[in-house]
């Protein structure tokens, strides 16, 4: 049950990116507007990758946007390495924003169509003049090499000329070639065809070691997120659901909005029969008018008054393991034994 709280966040100074109460709204006319993030906690230790999973249209993408100031949230804080970005000026942010880089979920558009590769991978590196002449055109080669391309072959090359798995390889060493901190990664690899998808993710991996990335994941894909991803928060129209250690979540997930996505993964087994696993009932409300108390319990089968009532609070439930739900599910009790199907109005 989508809910608000900070009791998941660890200790202030721990983290390199802090996330309080996060808001994002956009005007929707005749005076409504739309609840895309609505008091969203969320933070990431160095070295530490965060995993951001729920359905479309939840708000992850624009939780990722937000914490790269594109645009600006419409309140709450985003503290990258000790400082506010909220709080920045134009010229202030622009240079922290050298150690934060974001990989977009289209990596066709995010790419500009009249520049060569070449000039695409290397554009940070000319605005910050971090190295020029042979160093740079090096330094371009190595990463297309990492992520691989083959200089010789795409360097010269624009992107309408290559497949979207490509363009997300092209993205990638775009963002990777300053050396940030932070990377808001946002669904790369669901341009990608499955056999490459692991190329990537090793690669991410690769490349989280060798710099001492940070990262936040953002995926549909549960199994990506849970191998990948060193904590997990799931999003359901526009707030957190669920915090946790991924083996810990995916195995015994205490709400039930993260019981029905984890029932919704394809089981490789002839056998099991897609009409007879749990499914998710009911619509989404719109975000111009979201339900209140919780937000889930429109689709919820344990919803009661006090979830119309009242919105749940992150509360632990065991180590990093943290749950928005007035009725969250009981220790051992298995995905299917919720009845996720005919929840109620």
């Amino acid at each position: 049950m989508a809910g608000i709280g900070k009791a998941h966040l660890r200790p202030e100074g721990e983290a390199l990116l802090r996330v309080e109460d996060l808001v994002v709204e956009f005007p929707a006319g005749r005076g409504r507007k739309v609840n895309a993030v609505t008091e969203v906690s969320l933070d990431a230790l160095p070295g530490e990758t965060l995993g951001l999973v729920g359905e479309s249209g939840c708000g992850k993408s624009t939780t990722g946007k937000a914490i790269m100031q594109l645009p600006s949230p419409t309140s709450g804080t985003v503290v990258f390495d000790g400082t506010d970005l909220t709080g920045l000026g134009e010229s202030q942010l622009r240079e922290v924003r050298t150690r934060l880089q974001m990989i977009f979920q289209d990596p066709i558009s995010s790419l500009n169509p009249r520049r060569r590769v070449e000039a695409i991978v290397a554009e940070g590196l000319d605005i910050w003049k971090r190295v020029s002449g042979d160093d740079k055109t090096a330094k371009v080669d190595d990463m297309l090499l990492t992520v691989g391309l083959d200089p010789a072959v795409v360097r010269g090359r624009r992107p309408h000329q290559f497949s979207g798995g490509q363009c997300q390889r092209i993205s990638i060493a775009r963002a990777v070639i300053t050396e940030p901190q932070l990377i808001v990664c946002d669904e790369p690899v669901s341009a990608l065809d499955v056999s490459v998808q692991a190329q990537i993710l090793n690669l991410l991996e690769d490349m989280k070691a060798r710099y001492g990335l940070t990262m936040i994941f953002i995926a549909h894909d549960l199994a990506v997120v849970k191998n990948i991803s060193d904590r997990v928060a799931v999003m359901y129209l526009g707030r957190l659901c669920e915090v946790g250690d991924p083996d810990v979540l995916y195995a015994r997930p205490a709400h039930p909005y993260t019981a029905a996505l984890l029932s919704a993964i394809p089981v490789p087994d002839p056998t099991v029969r897609p009409e007879t696993r749990h499914t998710l009932g009911g619509e989404i409300p719109s975000p111009i008018s979201p339900p209140s108390g919780c937000r889930f319990r429109t689709r919820c089968p344990r919803a009661d008054d006090i979830c119309r009532d009242e919105v749940p609070v992150m509360t632990q439930i065991d180590d990093d393991h943290f749950v928005a739900c007035h009725h969250p599910l009981a220790p051992g009790e298995s995905v299917t034994e919720v009845e996720l199907a005919g929840a109620s109005a």
